[in-house]
């Protein structure tokens, strides 16, 4: 069974780049069938899908984020990160990484990382 693990910072000021790793153990990155994803869940709001990796290493983005992501990956570690930019207060909110066979949704969950933009 796939397993994800967030690691990353949780306190960042504003204007700074949030860098979030998401490590995979019981599955390769480079499965042909999932789509690796970063979704997260701002306080007191509904999931926000942020982005995706497929296998082949092509990327998706959400269209309101897409100036400030970046995602990626290093299959020697089996890990894809995520990078967000210029950081504000509403970027506050629990950072999720999972695994789908669909596009924008998640069959398998790491445990999620609070992360907090504050000045």
């Amino acid at each position: 069974q796939v397993q994800l693990q967030e690691s990353g910072p949780g306190l960042l000021k504003p204007s700074q780049t949030l860098s979030l790793t998401c490590t995979v153990s019981g599955g390769s990155i480079t499965n042909n069938y999932y789509y690796w994803s970063w979704i997260r869940q701002p306080p007191g709001k509904g999931l926000e899908w942020m982005g995706a990796i497929a296998s082949s290493g092509s990327t998706y983005y959400s269209p309101s984020l897409k100036s400030r992501t970046s995602i990626s990956r290093d299959t020697s570690k089996n890990q894809f990160t995520l990078q967000l930019s210029s950081v504000t207060p509403d970027d506050t909110a629990v950072y999720y990484c999972a695994a789908g066979l669909r596009l924008g949704l998640g069959d398998y969950w790491g445990q999620g990382t609070q992360v907090t933009v504050s000045s």
